[in-house]
């Protein structure tokens, strides 16, 4: 061993005999490293590697997802995109990853009145699975976001091979059936302060964020009431330490709270779909 080899091995072993012993110093000497990353899960994500968030395509096994994926197409839609109005015939299905999907009744004088949101955890085209080829409403884009569409045509043929997604849209089309008759009721029965607590809990939770991105117009169209009727009872929830909002943008600050403000009708869907979830597993 050479000469300052010698010395650095003796300033090592006076270290570690000041630190009690040489085990005592490899300890401190890990303890000290940071600690090692594990690695981050893959996400789960179509052919072209788009990133799958739709719970009805995650929910699916691997032969069913064989046969679908290679079928559809990733899009993006811009906020105020229309995906259908009443009377199109039905092209495409969408499977919804991200953003925010209001299904709206629309009436002859062009007035129009929410009666579903479809976020992540859904699909638009259900009059498909009946046969039917007319949509009975319009789906329009409330916030930006994304999907992976698929030829109705083709759509019809992969479900005669996928019992799995056949069932979990059937199952889907019920909890918007449930949903458009809960709503239905909530827009005759309560104030807009109750309702406005009640969309934006639907909102966040389709979008898996506090911070929903939308004016004050409009909420009002989706609630069906002024604007001025929104911008009061925004007011009142701001005021109670509920929400913020600003233009263009309504932030959750006391989530527990606001779900007391809102109606039962909130609580009254969110207990009736994890009742079914239970009974499918």
């Amino acid at each position: 061993m050479s000469l300052l080899a010698s010395f650095r091995c003796g300033l090592w072993w006076r270290f570690l005999a000041k630190s009690g012993s040489a085990a005592q110093a490899a300890v401190m000497a890990n303890k000290s490293r940071p600690p090692r990353k594990s690695s981050p899960t893959p996400p789960i994500a179509d052919g072209d590697g788009n990133q799958i968030h739709n719970e009805i395509l995650l929910g699916l096994p691997p032969r069913e997802c064989e046969l679908l994926f290679p079928k559809l197409e990733f899009v993006r839609f811009k906020t105020y995109h229309v995906l259908h109005e009443p009377g199109d015939t039905f092209r495409s299905a969408y499977f919804c990853n991200s953003g925010l999907v209001s299904i709206l009744s629309v009436f002859p004088d062009g007035k129009s009145v929410e009666v579903g949101l479809i976020g992540k955890e859904g699909f638009i085209g259900l009059p498909l699975l009946a046969g039917f080829r007319t949509a009975p409403t319009r789906a329009i884009a409330q916030i930006a976001g994304s999907a992976f569409r698929v030829d109705g045509e083709t759509l019809m043929g992969v479900l005669r091979q996928c019992p799995k997604l056949e069932r979990r849209l059937q199952q889907f089309s019920q909890v918007m059936a449930m949903q458009v008759t809960q709503i239905a009721a909530c827009n005759r029965l309560h104030e807009v302060n109750e309702r406005l607590a009640r969309w934006l809990l639907m909102s966040a939770d389709r979008i898996a964020s506090n911070s929903v991105p939308l004016t004050h117009e409009l909420l009002s169209q989706m609630l069906g009431t002024r604007r001025s009727s929104v911008t009061v009872a925004a007011g009142m929830l701001q005021k109670a330490g509920l929400i913020t909002h600003s233009r263009g943008d309504v932030k959750i600050i006391d989530r527990r709270k606001l779900e007391k403000a809102a109606c039962e009708c909130y609580g009254i869907m969110v207990l009736q779909i994890k009742e079914w979830q239970g009974e499918a597993e």
